[in-house]
Formats: C-alpha cells, sequence, structure tokens
C-alpha cells in the first residue's frame, strides 16, 4: 500500500471585490467563527490533531543537526574560499546571463568599467517599468549611492587593487535585509519610515567583496505567498512573458537575475521564497542548510523556518555568492552551530558515486510537463554516473500542515506589533493572517514535534541516498489573473502546489536547490528541485552543475544586457 497521501487541493481563486470581501469576513471574529470549521478542513488541521506524536518537539531545525555548538567565528574565510572557486571555474555550458566571472574580467581588461555599469542600471531600470506592463523588479535604486559605490570600485581596480572577484558586479538585495542607506520595507507601505542602521551580514560580506550593491528588490508582502504579488509596488512579471507569475516571495531578485541587471541577487526562504521564482525565472536558487548564512539584518517573521540564500544565473555564480556569504556569526546563535563552510567538489562534471532517491508517486503529482522534464534530468543524471534508488517519503501531508502552522504562527506573531497597519495590507496577506487566527498553541508545539519526526525520516533516507530530487513546481509558470489591479489576487490552489516540493526543506532545514530544467510548450522555464542533508550544500552545486552542462538555456525576451 502507497504511503503518498498528498492531495490536490481545489480552492476558489479570489480577486478584486471579492477578494477584499474575503479579508472583511476573516478579519470579523462572529463570521470568522461561523466558516472556521471548514477552513480548518481545507487546510488539514483537524486530521493534523489527530495525531499521536512521540518525539519531543525540536524548536530550530539546527537543534536536530547534532552539530556541536560553539561561539567561535571559524567559518571559511570567505577571500581565502572565493579565491579558490575562482581558481577552479566550472566545467558546463556557458549560460546565456552574464556572470560574475565575465564582469570581472571585463574590468581587469578595461573593456568597461563599474561607473559605466552602474550608469546602464540605471537607465535600464526606468525602461523595465515603462508601459502597462512594466516589471516592477526593485523597490528602490539610490542612484548617488549606486554612484558611489561604483566610483570606489572603479578606483580600486584602477590601482590593481580589487577586492575580489565581486569587486564591481552588480549584486541586487531583496528588500527584507537591511542595506544603508536604504529603508527595509519587506514590501509593505508602512515598514521601514527610516533608512536601515545597519548592514544585513549577507549584505555586509557582500559589500566587503566590493560588491556593487544596485538595490533593494521588490517581494511579495512580508514574504507569506509564493508568488509574484505587491499591491503597493506592483506585480513582479515573468522576463519570459510579462503576463506571466514569478513567484515569489522572492520575485524581484529572481527576476532581476533573469532578466539581466546582475547575475547574483539575495533572497529569502520560509516556504519556497527562493527556489519558487527561482524556477518560475529559469535562473539557480539555493536555500542553505537553516543557520548556515546568518539571519542577522533580516526582518523578523519567521524565526523557524526561514534561510537566507543566493539567486544566480549560474551554478558558478551562486557558488561564488555562497562563499561570499555562508558561515558562522555572533550575533545570530544558530549560525553557530554549523561545521566549516567548504565547495570542495562541486565542479565535478560527474555523478559517478552519488546516489538519487526518486518518490515516483510524488514526482508525477503534477504538470505531466513538470514531471517529463524531471524524468528527463534524472535519466541524464544516471548517464552522469549517479545511481537511482525509488524511495518513499511517509506522512508528507502532515509535514505540509505542521509547515503551514509554523509559517502562520510566527508570521502573525512577527506582525503583532502592527495591528493598527493591518487595514495597510494587502488582501490576500490578511486572509492569511485571520487564518493564523485559527491555529491553536497546541498545534504550534505539535507543529515543532511533527518536524522532529519528518528530520528523523528524512535522516533515515540519508542513510540510503545522498539526493532527493523532484520537479521544481507542480504546477507550470501560471498567468497573473486579469482584473487583479485594485486588489490583487489569492489562487491558493496554485500557491500550494508552487510549494510541493519545496516545504520539507523549510520544516527539516535541510539545504535545497532549484536548478533550470528545460522549457514547457509556451517557452516558459522549467525546474528542478533536490534536498540533501544538513550542510552538504557542495552536492547540491555538483548536481546543478551537471545539470547546467545538458539542459538548454535562453535569454528571456525581456533582458537587459548592461556588460554589453
Amino acid at each position: 500500500m502507497s504511503v503518498y497521501d498528498l492531495k490536490t487541493q481545489s480552492l476558489p481563486q479570489l480577486k478584486g471585490a471579492g477578494l477584499k470581501l474575503s479579508a472583511s469576513v476573516m478579519e470579523n471574529p462572529f463570521l470568522l467563527g461561523m466558516i472556521a470549521p471548514k477552513l480548518l478542513r481545507d487546510a488539514g488541521i483537524p486530521a493534523f490533531r489527530r495525531l499521536n506524536f512521540d518525539e519531543d518537539p525540536c524548536y530550530t531545525p539546527v537543534q536536530g543537526f547534532g552539530v556541536n555548538n560553539g561561539t567561535d567565528n571559524d567559518g571559511a574565510d570567505p577571500n581565502g574560499l572565493l579565491a579558490e572557486i575562482e581558481a577552479a571555474p566550472g566545467k558546463g555550458r556557458t549560460v546565456p546571463q552574464v556572470g560574475v566571472r565575465a564582469y570581472a574580467e571585463a574590468y581587469r581588461s578595461k573593456e568597461i568599467d563599474p561607473v559605466t555599469v552602474a550608469t546602464r542600471i540605471m537607465d535600464a531600470a526606468p525602461t523595465s517599468d515603462s508601459g502597462p506592463r512594466g516589471m516592477n523588479l526593485f523597490i528602490a535604486m539610490e542612484e548617488e549611492d549606486l554612484l558611489t559605490q561604483a566610483r570606489a570600485a572603479k578606483e580600486r581596480i584602477d590601482q590593481g587593487k580589487p577586492l575580489g572577484i565581486f569587486d564591481g558586479v552588480p549584486v541586487a538585495i531583496k528588500d527584507e535585509f537591511h542595506q544603508v542607506p536604504y529603508p527595509t520595507t519587506v514590501g509593505t507601505a508602512f515598514w521601514g519610515n527610516r533608512p536601515a542602521p545597519y548592514d544585513a551580514f549577507a549584505v555586509e560580506r557582500l559589500r566587503a567583496q566590493g560588491a556593487l550593491l544596485i538595490g533593494k528588490t521588490n517581494m511579495h508582502e512580508i514574504g507569506i505567498n509564493p508568488n509574484g504579488l505587491n499591491v503597493h509596488y506592483g506585480p513582479v512579471r515573468n522576463p519570459y512573458n510579462l503576463d506571466h507569475d514569478t513567484g515569489g516571495s522572492s520575485s524581484g531578485s529572481a527576476a532581476v537575475v533573469a532578466a539581466g541587471f546582475a547575475p547574483v541577487a539575495m533572497g529569502a526562504d520560509g516556504g519556497g521564497s527562493i527556489r519558487v521564482p527561482s524556477g518560475y525565472c529559469g535562473v539557480v536558487g539555493l536555500k542553505p542548510t537553516y543557520g548556515r548564512v546568518s539571519e542577522y539584518g533580516a526582518a523578523p517573521l519567521c524565526w523557524s523556518v526561514a534561510h537566507v540564500g543566493p539567486i544566480a544565473a549560474s551554478v558558478e555564480d551562486l557558488v561564488l555568492a555562497y562563499g561570499a556569504v555562508a558561515g558562522k556569526d555572533p550575533r545570530d546563535p544558530n549560525s553557530l552551530r554549523q561545521p566549516p563552510v567548504t565547495v570542495a567538489g562541486w565542479n565535478t562534471p560527474d555523478l559517478t558515486g552519488v546516489r538519487i532517491g526518486v518518490f515516483k508517486e510524488w514526482n508525477t503529482h503534477c504538470d505531466p510537463q513538470c514531471s517529463s522534464s524531471c524524468n528527463a534530468m534524472i535519466e541524464k543524471f544516471e548517464k552522469a554516473g549517479a545511481e537511482v534508488t525509488a524511495i518513499e517519503i511517509p506522512e508528507l501531508d502532515a509535514m505540509r500542515v505542521a509547515h503551514c502552522i509554523l509559517i502562520l504562527s510566527e508570521m502573525a506573531a512577527s506582525m503583532a506589533d502592527h495591528k493598527d497597519n493591518r487595514r495597510r495590507m494587502g488582501a490576500a496577506v490578511r486572509i492569511n493572517l485571520a487564518l493564523a487566527n485559527l491555529v491553536t498553541a497546541s498545534d504550534y508545539v505539535n507543529a515543532q514535534r511533527m518536524r522532529k519526526r519528518a528530520m528523523n525520516l528524512f535522516g533515515d533516507l540519508y542513510n540510503t541516498v545522498d539526493l532527493i530530487v523532484s520537479p521544481g513546481s507542480a504546477t507550470t509558470v501560471p498567468p497573473i489573473p486579469k482584473g487583479f489591479e485594485r486588489a490583487g489576487w489569492s489562487s491558493l490552489s496554485t500557491e500550494l502546489e508552487s510549494m510541493r516540493y519545496v516545504f520539507p526543506g523549510n520544516l527539516t532545514g535541510f539545504p535545497a536547490i532549484t536548478f533550470p530544467g528545460g522549457y514547457d510548450a509556451k517557452g516558459l522555464p522549467l525546474a528542478i528541485h533536490a534536498m540533501a542533508a544538513p550542510w552538504q550544500e557542495a552536492l547540491l552545486f555538483r548536481l546543478a552543475h551537471v545539470a547546467e552542462a545538458v539542459v538548454e538555456r535562453r535569454l528571456p525576451g525581456n533582458h537587459y544586457p548592461i556588460l554589453g
């Protein structure tokens, strides 16, 4: 008998006046009480409440990783690690987007300089927003700050003293992270009334490498849904087709990379928010192991499922960005319980000795184009030397519900001090926060117990396989609903489909990656997803690097050749 228990949810799509009315109903205690039983059933919470747990709660994934605690800051030296990566380039197919190495080489050869690059970015950004279907990639771009950075990078490079391979290379930052001199809005209309007082850890690390920090990228409001909607700054449109979504919540970061504004952008992932948009936009995204990249300076939204990670044009760019930002930070205790950062073997051109686990029923519970792309990629992995093994993963639905309980509860708690601004939030965001009011303290504790069970289940699997490979999403890139303009949209069925393969990584804290797997019949990107055991990011890079050597990559129709 099959252990697979995930079901396709058929939930209404809401937009316009209907969406606003639904938000008002959900925020009325009396009306919410009347519809609560159905909402709870739809979410699977009554069935979750009937489960029996023997496990102790695990309040953050790092508690279950078994890594010795330490208070030193002996993570990998970013300069040394980046030099190691730079000296051993990838051997895969050249991707069409311009990468970090191309920028560095163009600067060193004097073909172009960072000031010219900054000027081109400032000229292109308004163009990308023009017309009725503007891409809405950025929330903010401070031109004087950008030029100041560019002039400093040019001077260092002219003097033969670059800070490293990132010096002068454009990098974009999701507006969930502090970055001087920008406010941090988290995609809202009320957060970030003054400039950030300091840089977030990841921003600090990139700035120390000389990265040209070009602006703050658009995101789904407070990151609560995996789509590109933002009613305040406009929906982020997919560079491959402006009538289609980017996924979210790191929507702007993924689209900026796909559109050519930067080879690297930083994102955050509480429930697929790096990996879903990376997949929809045809680029590469990493959710590192929980605690691998410090959360210092990131908005406190969902503490126990949140991850900071890079999005990049190529696997090599992703590895470089990871090398720049991974490691211990005394200001984030969760980052101190990790082994040294390594990317050893990331560019190995084959998969000899690598064991890949495939859960067939899970992998085929999706659009046929998604499963066909994944199956074709798995065949390529076998030809590259991988051993493919059939596996089963029990209790996936309970894991889904546990993740939903955790992220909604923690986001509701993070927004508790902003109740006076609730009406200033998008209707879809208000609905999700209202749903969190139906979750009890017992639900939250049992979700943490389910986390421990899930970590044990996946831990047992990783005794027999090294990687678990699946499609990146259960749906092809969805269109942006028509008629959303006044209030936005809520399409919970589509959003659950987009998260089908990504939520276990957030619940368990295990590292996961999304990388391109071809294109659908409309020419929109398809993606592959892989998850590994804790601290095995290098193995994920190796898998994605092998895929990059054999998969077709195309530039999107909306692309800006910043380097020329």
